[in-house]
């Protein structure tokens, strides 16, 4: 029984209940005033609660679900999440933000319901959740047209395969992340940033197979790109770096850690103009201050995992 039917059968209770003094909250209109201005203030588990009390509780939340935007369950491991999660599964139809960065009881068998309902996604976050495998990357790849940010740090999963299917249909990400990802190939990496002009945040740090010839691609094809995350990638040189910043002129922030064959001599020429992670070092090797860039708190979520 759909949403509606629930509630225009609730209604047909309601109108033949003689005694007004017998209404409850339930019988104010839920399209219009229960849904949208008081469950959509609450959060998933006051919602997963209310939804306890009753048969009727139960119908509204359901209704309530099918018109949640965002889930955020990022590090959650409570008890039941996995029941939760297939409750979800069962009615959210209009989800654009999907953040599940370090849920390691994710499995495909609970994350394929909900990607089959939700072809709207904009922002899905999977960092860390490596219990997961490509096959649960293929709706996203394929259907979710209006997917702008994808993060996949630290899953050892993700294969050469998963990353040329997304170069065949998403060509549209603003903000990607493959950190620690170690199965992507070169190659596979300098096909896929030809297609990504409109990408201005990338995490990539010690991803290995990120060398000079994927910076150089980056460089000529991401020209919108603000902030890069380069933290050990250790096969990356001077020479990478200046072929990157000649061409992405909007670049705010650089990190550079732990790149040992990165030196001043690409890192100069920015500073004062471009945000440097790596402090200037003297002669001697000592640690000097980094010099000052106001960033205007530009600075944001790139270098979180989540």
């Amino acid at each position: 029984m759909s949403t509606l039917e629930n509630e225009e059968e609730h209604l047909v209770e309601m109108a033949t209940t003689p005694n007004i003094n017998k209404l409850t909250f339930f019988d104010l209109s839920w399209e219009d005033v229960i849904i949208p201005k008081i469950l959509n203030y609450l959060t998933l588990k006051e919602l997963f609660i209310l939804r306890c009390c009753s048969q009727t509780a139960k119908h509204l939340v359901e209704a309530t679900l099918e018109r949640l935007i965002e889930i955020n369950l990022s590090g959650n491991s409570s008890h039941n999440v996995e029941l939760t999660f297939k409750v979800l599964g069962e009615h959210c139809r209009r989800l654009e933000n999907l953040h599940l960065a370090r849920c390691h009881w994710l499995t495909d068998e609970l994350l394929l319901p909900i990607l089959a309902k939700n072809k709207r996604l904009k922002i899905v976050n999977l960092n860390e959740c490596i219990n997961i495998t490509p096959l649960a990357l293929q709706p996203i790849i394929i259907e979710c047209k209006d997917l702008r940010v994808l993060k996949l740090s630290k899953c050892q999963w993700l294969t050469t395969g998963a990353v040329d299917a997304l170069t065949l249909h998403q060509n549209n990400l603003e903000e990607f992340d493959i950190s620690y990802c170690a199965a992507i190939g070169e190659r596979c990496l300098i096909i896929f940033f030809r297609k990504l002009n409109k990408l201005t945040i990338l995490s990539l740090a010690h991803t290995p197979s990120v060398t000079d010839q994927v910076l150089i691609q980056i460089g000529n094809y991401c020209r919108a790109l603000e902030h890069i995350n380069l933290v050990g990638c250790v096969a990356i040189s001077d020479y990478g770096i200046q072929s990157l910043t000649k061409n992405c002129l909007q670049l705010k922030s650089l990190m550079v850690q732990r790149c040992d064959l990165v030196t001043e001599r690409s890192l100069a020429p920015l500073r004062g103009k471009v945000h440097i992670d790596r402090p200037i070092r003297d002669q001697g090797g000592l640690q000097m201050q980094l010099v000052p860039y106001d960033l205007e708190q530009q600075i944001n979520r790139l270098f979180l995992q989540v």
